[in-house]
């Protein structure tokens, strides 16, 4: 990822990446030439570097009568994701009982874009349950090939399992945490459903994937019932 993309991740916004990027390059600088380096209104500079002070990513000194301002060491950034991730750490326990009074069995939700795929994935790694997939046809590792490598590490640490029913035609190998498992006459899906604990997730690998969550008990078990069924059926090409 490039470092733009790695700001834009942790919340910067493109001003602020813009004006912290010209500082980062060039030094101390009057908000004057910064503006012409960013290539933003002046207006917009001196509201992005007061943003950009109040998180501690940039100083600035006066001599004379003029500001001069510079990004903080690189460094810095880590200690404002981890300022970040302490005061969200704060507030985590309220909101899970918030959370839970008002939750209903049965929630379905709906998540769009890659962003929304990414975090069906990780609440797949935070419930910690063995995951069984069918209709997979590899979209996850063509279109998010950066986060494929976080989640298997992820899977891993957290002692997780995947169980995959493919098509015939498809080639994979089974790992410490995947097993694959092979059916005849199946045709190739957008449609990729996931069970996990009390939910079932169903991607839909279109140019703007989306996925749904089911989370309600009962229909995971009746999906789980099936899955073990096909599973039984389905061949092991490496027996």
């Amino acid at each position: 990822m490039t470092i733009e993309h790695v700001l834009e991740h942790l919340g910067f916004s493109p001003n602020e990446i813009k004006v912290y990027l010209a500082l980062n390059d060039h030094g101390s600088t009057k908000a004057g030439r910064i503006a012409k380096i960013a290539n933003i209104d002046r207006s917009s500079c001196y509201e992005t570097l007061r943003h950009l002070l109040r998180k501690g990513l940039v100083s600035h000194v006066t001599i004379g009568k003029i500001k001069w301002f510079q990004a903080t060491g690189p460094r810095m950034l880590l200690d404002f994701v981890k300022n970040q991730e302490q005061e969200l750490q704060s507030i985590l326990p309220e909101l899970h009982a918030r959370h839970k009074s008002a939750k209903v069995e049965g929630q379905v939700r709906l998540f769009k874009g890659i962003k929304g795929v990414k975090a069906i994935f990780l609440d797949i790694i935070r419930t910690g349950k063995n995951n069984c997939v069918f209709g997979s046809e590899g979209q996850f590792g063509q279109r998010m090939p950066e986060f494929v490598n976080q989640f298997e590490r992820l899977k891993k640490e957290n002692n997780i399992l995947t169980k995959t029913i493919i098509r015939s035609s498809r080639k994979e190998v089974n790992t410490k945490n995947s097993e694959y498992r092979y059916l005849e006459e199946v045709e190739g899906s957008p449609a990729v459903t996931n069970i996990y604990g009390n939910k079932i997730a169903i991607m839909v690998w279109t140019d703007e994937p989306e996925g749904i969550v089911i989370e309600n008990p009962s229909a995971a078990k009746s999906y789980q019932s099936y899955f073990n069924v096909l599973w039984k059926i389905a061949k092991n090409k490496f027996d």
